[in-house]
């Protein structure tokens, strides 16, 4: 039946919003985060379900996007790129983000990019192999068609990783605190 695991939450100031996971769905989450080449079986067995409900729930949850994939998570300062950066760009309005995203899509050191509020246009993380080669990929994005202007700066340290099992965890919450609608 669709939308019968998507729960209806308010918070304290009103705001409502529908969440898609509940306790099992994030325990299953943070088994495979914690261990992604767990297999179906043994995670069934950890979590005390049936290996069905932990493939059922799986397909659900890549169906629904909650988890996007299941493949490694790479270092890039391992391969070389130590410094990372952040790169705020103003684009020409005409034609919009996406062709712009599409041409700095294929510059390898350009991780990320996020249409942003504020002052500039595109938001990217950047990784370089030195001071000198982060100018170099500076050049490259500078001249994609479209950007106007550049600013960046360098992280210093990263002293919280990128990570989403805070949120998978507050999200599961809800399911156990919250009667379904």
């Amino acid at each position: 039946m669709p939308g019968r695991n998507r729960l209806s939450v308010q918070d304290d100031h009103g705001a409502r919003w529908v969440t898609v996971i509940d306790v099992l769905d994030g325990r299953l989450i943070e088994l495979f985060t914690a261990e992604p080449r767990i297999g179906v079986l043994e995670a069934s067995r950890r979590l005390g379900v049936a290996r069905g409900t932990v493939q059922a729930r799986l397909d659900r949850l890549t169906r629904q996007g909650v988890i996007r994939g299941f493949g490694p998570e790479i270092d890039p300062a391992a391969l070389g790129y130590t410094v990372t950066a952040f790169v705020t760009l103003q684009i020409r309005q005409v034609g919009g983000h996406d062709p712009v995203a599409e041409r700095l899509a294929a510059v390898p050191e350009v991780l990320e990019a996020h249409t942003i509020t504020g002052t500039g246009d595109l938001f990217l993380r950047v990784v370089a192999r030195s001071n000198q080669d982060l100018q170099r990929v500076i050049d490259m994005i500078v001249e994609v068609r479209g950007v106007e202007r550049a600013s960046s700066v360098i992280a210093l340290a990263t002293p919280i990783q990128a990570r989403t099992l805070p949120l998978v965890r507050a999200t599961a919450a809800l399911s156990r605190t919250e009667p379904a609608p």
